[in-house]
């Protein structure tokens, strides 16, 4: 078509209107864009065949707005104004077209503007006007734009409801929702059987949790398509109905019709099953995947089932899809990154993203999210540097970058860069709120409470009002510095403002009352919480177990199950700790065994030191040490042996805690000879090895170890007090000599 376009010596307007249309009917907006350009400088006079006419402008201004180039859209809206003394309806709805589309959402005055100097509205421009309140999140606008519309005696389109009933889900008002489905039902059939306002109605009617009202519109439908499936399974798996979502996938795969699944139900699928965290049935829709040779090599899936294994706490076969996807794309290295990031593997996630770069791939804004995670963890000031020296050399935009940054300094220990900024970000994010939220809980990470509630109190006098997330931030430091009393008053300040139902706020309360001493209020608090969630639970199973309450702790976990809740690694460490606290060895050798026959979970080291020292504690030594020794070199950690040495002195089992000694110290030149580690703080192992040791004479071998002073704080009416060890400075020091 260009070749003979080119031919022609002098095209009319008619012939130029037909190649740009051709061009952006073909996805090629920008040689459209292109083409209207040369149309401009062929000698374009005002009275020959060669003018702009309506057609040309309303394709070139569909070309602006599929490419959003808001500049190029601006200058043919110059175009506009010279070219039409009076702009026909279809340059306007093309020119709203383009602002709705290239604007972002804040500035709305642009496109208002435009539509309100329109001489005469249709049902076209409306819709362009409902369709940018609903994407902008100006809810109510949308619903009175369909209102307005009807008002002025405009009969809505199909468009019209499919751009209005998502604005209805983001309203949040049923009986809206309702009465304008009603509306579609009333237009007659047309409306009603349109496949895409089915799946609209049934995502509009999920999001706001109606989900029997979405099924009966699902089973209304006689003649479903893909596009409807999907969009009731993703209603089940939006909604944590996994296993309703799993039966309509398989209700899916029996039906007849071959129509009724594609990529996005396979997704959906896959998704269900991972909210489950079932392993076997991820398997199985691989599987399939594999038999079926029409998706198998949609690098789309394999993505999905790539994150469905990650979830299923099974990263090897992550790694070893990864490996075998033939054509990989950003997201496939982006999946593969989070997983390992996920299962706590951060050193390989970044050998990961270093070889993304050199295959060519870009780093977005995923790759860089899941890069500030890893320093944040890992804690490496130098990696943090370079991580933010990378962010900035790129130029990669990122929202919320600024908060990002704030956590990743303070977990490294640099609070004075966090510091800055915060400080350089007050003036244009001042009422950025996940800003001060990384600020607090920055402080609250290096123990500085004055800091962090300076920067609360000063974060009201902004009238900034707090939110869930700042309210958990502040609690763990009440239990850090026996602050009982400011605990209390944020709680109080929670209740006001009806943040005491969040899952944060909730499990900081429960652990915050826990460690404070205040076990009923711990369980006040659990028990009227609404929804509670694994990190609830393990708090007040720690909560128990630090208050010799393994019975209760060990009922709640059971009680977990029954409801529904899976535990994760931390829920297991919360429950053997309790069964190590109150004696209870078969049940916590079987919850053990549990973890990774029934959970899938793969013991870490906490999970071993808790095994050790609940045998070691009673008294049962010889099956500790065989237990440790079992674990050959994946148990080379200084925390087991360490446990167990402790016991051993407990119940002067010397000749068993020379052995366990030996092995420490092998393990402890090990680590020099490899690392060159010559110096550093002792552990509290050593101590304990010294003192053994001396028991016995043996100060020959007996290591030379400081141990730091143990320091304590309490809240005496409102005044925190610390002491160490062999206090001299504290002004009460006397009257407390002498009580003692």
């Amino acid at each position: 078509a260009r070749h003979l376009f080119d031919a022609i010596p002098q095209p009319t307007t008619v012939l130029w209107n037909t190649l740009i249309i051709g061009y952006i009917c073909n996805g090629i907006p920008l040689e459209a864009i292109s083409l209207y350009s040369r149309m401009l400088c062929s000698g374009v006079k005002s009275h020959d065949g060669t003018k702009c006419d309506s057609y040309t402008l309303s394709s070139a201004l569909k070309a602006c707005a599929e490419t959003r180039q808001l500049l190029t859209g601006k200058a043919l809206h110059c175009h506009v104004l010279r070219f039409c003394a009076y702009p026909s309806r279809i340059v306007y709805n093309s020119l709203l077209n383009m602002y709705a589309t290239c604007l972002p959402s804040f500035e709305c005055d642009l496109v208002k503007r435009v539509f309100s100097s329109m001489r005469k509205r249709d049902v076209i421009s409306r819709n362009t006007m409902i369709s940018w309140y609903a994407k902008s999140g100006r809810f109510v606008e949308a619903v009175g734009e369909l209102v307005m519309m009807m008002k002025t005696g405009l009969r809505p389109t199909v468009v019209s409801f499919l751009n209005v009933l998502p604005a209805l889900s983001g309203f949040g008002d049923v009986h809206i929702a309702r009465a304008v489905h009603g509306m579609v039902t009333k237009f007659g059939e047309e409306y009603v059987k349109d496949l895409f306002i089915v799946s609209t109605a049934i995502t509009m009617y999920a999001e706001l949790g109606c989900l029997d009202f979405a099924r009966e519109i699902f089973d209304d439908c006689s003649d479903k398509n893909a596009h409807v499936w999907n969009a009731m399974m993703g209603a089940y798996v939006s909604n944590s109905f996994a296993v309703n979502a799993l039966e309509l996938f398989l209700e899916a795969l029996e039906s007849d019709s071959v129509d009724n699944t594609d990529e996005v139900t396979f997704v959906s699928a896959l998704a269900a099953a991972s909210d489950l965290q079932d392993f076997d049935i991820v398997q199985q829709l691989h599987g399939y995947l594999v038999k079926s040779s029409s998706v198998v090599s949609s690098v789309v899936l394999l993505n999905a089932v790539m994150s469905s294994y990650s979830r299923c706490n099974s990263v090897e076969d992550s790694l070893k899809l990864f490996g075998e996807i033939r054509e990989r794309d950003v997201v496939s290295w982006n999946t593969i990154i989070c997983a390992l990031v996920h299962n706590e593997l951060r050193p390989d996630a970044l050998m990961l993203i270093y070889e993304m770069q050199k295959q060519g791939f870009r780093v977005d804004c995923v790759t860089i999210t899941a890069l500030f995670s890893i320093a944040s963890n890992l804690g490496d000031i130098g990696i943090s540097k370079q991580v933010h020296g990378y962010f900035i050399r790129h130029g990669i935009k990122l929202n919320g970058a600024e908060s990002y940054l704030i956590d990743m300094y303070s977990r490294s220990g640099s609070i004075n860069a966090a510091e800055r900024i915060f400080e350089s970000t007050l003036g244009s994010h001042i009422g950025d709120l996940a800003v001060w939220n990384s600020m607090i809980s920055g402080y609250a990470r290096n123990d500085m409470i004055e800091e962090a509630l300076a920067s609360f109190r000063r974060m009201l006098l902004e009238n900034m009002v707090p939110n869930s997330v700042t309210v958990a931030s502040i609690l763990p430091l009440c239990s850090r510095f026996g602050g009982i009393g400011l605990g209390k008053k944020l709680h109080c300040f929670a209740l006001r403002s009806s943040l005491d139902g969040n899952l944060f706020v909730a499990s900081g309360l429960v652990d915050m009352y826990s460690k404070c001493g205040a076990i009923r209020y711990a369980e006040r608090v659990f028990e009227s919480s609404p929804e509670k969630n694994s990190v609830t639970y393990t708090n007040m199973m720690l909560g128990y177990g630090q208050h010799g309450m393994s019975d209760e702790a060990l009922t709640l976990f059971h009680s977990m199950k029954r409801s529904g809740v899976d535990p994760d690694s931390v829920t297991f460490v919360a429950a053997l700790s309790a069964c190590s606290y109150g004696g209870l060895i078969s049940e916590g050798l079987d919850l053990f065994r549990s973890m990774e026959t029934e959970q899938r979970i793969k013991p870490s080291i906490e999970h071993l030191v808790c095994v050790v020292d609940m045998l070691g504690k009673a008294g049962r030594l010889p099956e500790a040490y065989e237990f440790a020794e079992k674990l050959e070199e994946s148990g080379d950690f200084f925390e087991i042996w360490g446990s167990l040495l402790a016991s051993c002195r407990v119940h002067r089992e010397v000749e068993l805690g020379k052995v366990v000694a030996d092995k420490i110290l092998s393990m402890e030149k090990k680590k020099k000879k490899k690392n060159g580690d010559k110096t550093g703080r002792s552990p509290p192992y050593r101590v304990l090895m010294r003192n053994m040791l001396a028991e016995e004479g043996k100060w020959e071998n007996a290591m030379d170890s400081r141990k730091e002073a143990g320091c304590s704080w309490i809240d005496v009416r409102g005044e925190i007090s610390c002491f160490v060890s062999g206090e001299k400075n504290h002004p009460r020091k006397g009257e407390i000599y002498e009580l003692l």
